[in-house]
């Protein structure tokens, strides 16, 4: 395949431009998995954009990981714009989604319109992520027709955590068929990918054949198409991080010894040193 009209893969693949709607659709047809982190900021957004991640999402995980609330629900738009347009200056191939957070696209097709908009000119955003089935579909019929690429998010969405009575599997039982229903909905009504949170494996491995676009998996077993997660999570930097997480580094760990190494020789005078030094 030519550079020109497609990458050779979406992990790793070449970096002459931006991964699109159209990659991730065709990594779909031909059964390649791919991996998906969050990011927040451009340094961030660097490592991860050379070391191959081909879609970032600046969740609104941020409200937790960068802000310190306790819940997803207090971030906004502007918040998120920023964080947002810094991942986009920090890399040149990864496609950028960015979420839409709590209460900026819920009341109507228009408002989700505006606050997509806002995301695509002022931030550079790719596309957006949007939680939520059967009810979000005007919102996502209205931001395709306007040219934006939608991501789709069921199971687990964190924005109704207070709907659910906390951070619960969903789609057990009788609920499963109504996650399908909903994840075949959202297809027909143009989101190119779908996040699944939170379910059973059995569940996640249906969806991800009933569906022609990609699922991505958080929590919900091997089968998806892609896997996610939060990157303070898989890099040790979270404290008590769920089931789901696998820990790749103890990033915490090893912040906690250079800044212990930093303080100790800046108390017995060891730096700095005339190599750090101007004369």
């Amino acid at each position: 395949m030519s550079s020109a009209s497609s990458v050779s893969a979406l992990y790793g693949g070449n970096a002459g431009r931006r991964v699109t709607v159209r990659d991730i659709g065709a990594a779909k047809a031909r059964r390649e998995r791919w991996p998906m982190v969050t990011a927040y900021d451009a340094m961030t957004a660097r490592v991860f954009d050379e070391a191959g991640i081909p879609v970032m999402l600046v969740g609104d995980s941020a409200a937790m990981v960068v802000f310190g609330y306790d819940s997803t629900l207090p971030v906004t738009v502007d918040d998120l714009i920023s964080l947002t347009a810094a991942v986009v200056r920090g890399s040149s191939r990864a496609m950028v989604v960015a979420d839409l957070p709590f209460g900026s696209y819920q009341a109507s097709p228009q408002q989700a319109l505006e606050s997509a908009t806002r995301f695509m000119k002022e931030a550079g955003a790719h596309a957006v992520k949007l939680e939520g089935g059967t009810r979000v579909l005007p919102q996502i019929e209205t931001l395709v027709s306007a040219g934006i690429p939608v991501m789709g998010h069921l199971g687990l969405t964190p924005q109704s955590v207070n709907v659910f009575g906390g951070y619960r599997v969903q789609g057990r039982g009788q609920s499963g068929e109504e996650l399908m229903a909903d994840a075949k909905a959202l297809e027909h009504a143009g989101a190119f990918s779908l996040v699944l949170e939170c379910v059973p494996t059995d569940l996640a491995n249906r969806v991800t054949a009933a569906l022609s676009i990609p699922t991505i998996g958080i929590g919900a077993g091997p089968g998806t198409d892609a896997q996610v997660l939060v990157w303070q999570d898989l890099m040790g930097l979270t404290e008590h991080p769920a089931k789901f997480v696998k820990k790749y580094s103890d990033l915490a760990g090893e912040m906690h010894r250079a800044v212990r190494t930093f303080a100790d020789e800046v108390v017995n005078g060891a730096f700095p040193t005339a190599e750090h030094s101007y004369s």
